[in-house]
């Protein structure tokens, strides 16, 4: 049937599409092949001169489709000999690196305040509590008691703690089975805690161990309410602490970093 107007005169078919730049055109296609599954995590891409043969551009084409793609966190450029643009992953760990960077430079830039990112953690972080002691697994748990008994057995000083914490809540955000919350927790941890700002005092380290474990104890009950009970306490009696350390100090965190151990191996 060919088109017309209401008046019954016919219309020419619409054949325009966008021309999109050869830029964009590599990118594209270099994009759908890792959503798609034809370059998968970890591989290698070709060299630049290559990509620029098989594409029929420049290298300064490839160049720059390819720090697109790195921009959106879909490959990662490695220097040097043996290095090359490989394929990112394309998780929940991806997407919160992706998150963290951007809240790091709204927290320099003074667009957000800290507060605000420490109260936005723990509202994320208290239904991924209740979400994972209702889906653990049984080895969950076992790695869950396995950070604590590394981070009880290390020192303060010990540069494993920081990965520690970040893995204790990072877990449990992947415990509750829903990767967008896992990535927000991911991002949001590495940014509400300033190790500057805390007191490293053997009570506090003692406390919040004690918190640490009161979390696990409920997700290893299939306990909800304890979970969510044990979360809250955890992150605004941190979250006190640190604005009382702030405003003693009067500091204002301008480079957040990870949370590092508060006492004899023992984080928040």
């Amino acid at each position: 049937m060919s088109n017309s107007t209401s008046g019954g005169i016919a219309q020419p078919p619409i054949l325009g599409q966008k021309v999109l730049r050869p830029r964009q055109q590599v990118e594209d296609a270099l994009r759908k092949a890792v959503l798609d599954g034809q370059l998968r995590t970890g591989d290698r891409l070709p060299p630049e001169t290559e990509l620029a043969r098989q594409f029929s551009v420049s290298r300064p084409t490839i160049r720059e489709a390819l720090s697109a793609l790195e921009t959106q966190g879909l490959i990662r450029k490695v220097p040097g000999a043996g290095g090359g643009s490989f394929v990112q992953a394309v998780d929940h760990t991806a997407l919160g690196e992706v998150v963290q960077e951007s809240m790091h430079n709204l927290l320099r830039l003074g667009s957000v305040s800290f507060n605000e990112v420490a109260m936005a953690r723990q509202h994320l972080e208290i239904p991924v509590a209740v979400l994972a002691a209702q889906n653990r697994t049984d080895a969950d748990v076992e790695e869950l008691r396995a950070i604590l008994s590394e981070q009880k057995r290390r020192t303060v000083d010990d540069p494993m703690i920081p990965e520690l914490d970040a893995r204790f809540h990072i877990t449990i955000a992947r415990m509750s089975g829903n990767r967008i919350l896992a990535s927000l927790v991911y991002a949001l941890h590495h940014e509400s805690e300033p190790v500057g700002h805390l007191d490293l005092s053997p009570r506090l380290g003692r406390d919040t161990y004690a918190q640490h474990q009161r979390i696990v104890d409920a997700i290893a009950n299939q306990d909800p309410e304890a979970a969510e009970r044990a979360v809250t306490e955890h992150l605004s009696y941190l979250r006190d602490h640190i604005r009382r350390s702030m405003d003693a100090n009067d500091k204002v965190p301008a480079q957040p970093c990870p949370t590092s151990a508060l006492t004899t191996g023992i984080s928040a």
